[in-house]
Formats: C-alpha cells, structure tokens, sequence
C-alpha cells in the first residue's frame, strides 16, 4: 500500500488573480509548473 502524504507536505502555489494559496491536485501532476489559477472562476 502506497505511503499517506499530509495536505501540509505538498507544494502549494499563489493563485494569479485572488492571491489566495492553493495546493498541488492529482490532476495537475503532468503540468503543475504551467498552472496559474486555483479554479476556473479565477482564470475566466
């Protein structure tokens, strides 16, 4: 069984238009160096 990461142990980034930190997704793990927004709302 593969070894439990804690949320506190992952890269997390600022988001380019709130500001806000948000943190690395399973679903951004091929291009996590180009993401930019925490959400679609942020990016439209």
């Amino acid at each position: 069984m593969p070894k439990m990461r804690r949320k506190a142990d992952l890269p997390s980034k600022l988001c380019a238009t709130c500001g806000r930190p948000f943190v690395w997704r399973k679903k951004w793990e091929r291009d996590w160096d180009a993401v930019r927004y925490c959400s679609d709302r942020c990016r439209g």
